[in-house]
């Protein structure tokens, strides 16, 4: 039914479905005549947003870390890794090396003899000839190292009919580079098959000579067939 309002005066409000009015800010505040009140919000509505923010901090602080973890996991198996084929590689290594002065030590004494035969028989001048060589014990140097190898040392016994030769075959052996500290005995006269000869007596010791003294030569093996 429809009404016209013929009267002066204020109009009647609508009512209808939708007839909630929101008040606005401005006339929320104006309501509120209590100071304390509106600090009191507007503490609460400060605290949340702080919260809110040192909430949301964090949160990235948390996922920050996170990520350095899974960083720090994957660095640490890679070097685990690292070290346990760096470990593996020194055990290999210490082997290695232990072999290599196993064999150095065998190999050390395996050419003594043919260099000190082969120094004393070019040495050994005409008119001259050897009874014995033999290996004597080494003592120790005063002061030397207790765990290293003494030289080895020889005594050569020979004979000779002349006095300039056995001279010329001491000279000979302190020349040598494979020969050192080499003590030459008293010359005495003996008889050998009735006839006067000279007993002669040197002690030397074997040294490692210069790698300039030092030659190789290819081996050839021969093939049976």
């Amino acid at each position: 039914m429809i009404r016209i309002n013929l009267l002066p005066g204020p109009q009647r409000k609508r009512k209808g479905a939708g007839g909630i009015r929101w008040a606005s800010a401005t006339e929320l505040f104006a309501k509120v005549r209590n100071p304390l009140a509106i600090a009191t919000v507007g503490a609460w509505v400060a605290a949340i947003l702080v919260i809110a923010g040192l909430w949301g901090l964090q949160a990235r602080q948390m996922a920050g870390l996170r990520d350095d973890r899974v960083r720090v996991e994957s660095e640490a198996r890679r070097f685990r890794t690292l070290i346990q084929q760096k470990r593996k590689a020194e055990r290999l290594r210490d082997s290695l090396v232990a072999e290599l002065t196993a064999i150095r030590e065998i190999d050390s004494d395996r050419y003594v003899w043919p260099h000190i035969l082969e120094e004393v028989s070019k040495a050994l001048p005409d008119y001259t000839w050897l009874v014995s060589i033999e290996t004597m014990a080494s003592p120790l140097e005063e002061g030397a190292d207790s765990t290293a190898k003494p030289p080895t040392r020889f005594q050569i016994d020979g004979r000779t009919s002349d006095l300039s030769a056995y001279t010329r075959f001491v000279s000979a052996l302190a020349n040598s580079p494979w020969i050192q500290n080499a003590e030459f005995g008293p010359v005495q006269s003996v008889l050998e098959q009735d006839r006067p000869v000279n007993a002669f007596s040197v002690i030397v010791a074997y040294k490692v000579a210069d790698s300039a003294y030092i030659r190789t030569v290819p081996v050839q093996r021969s093939v049976v067939r």
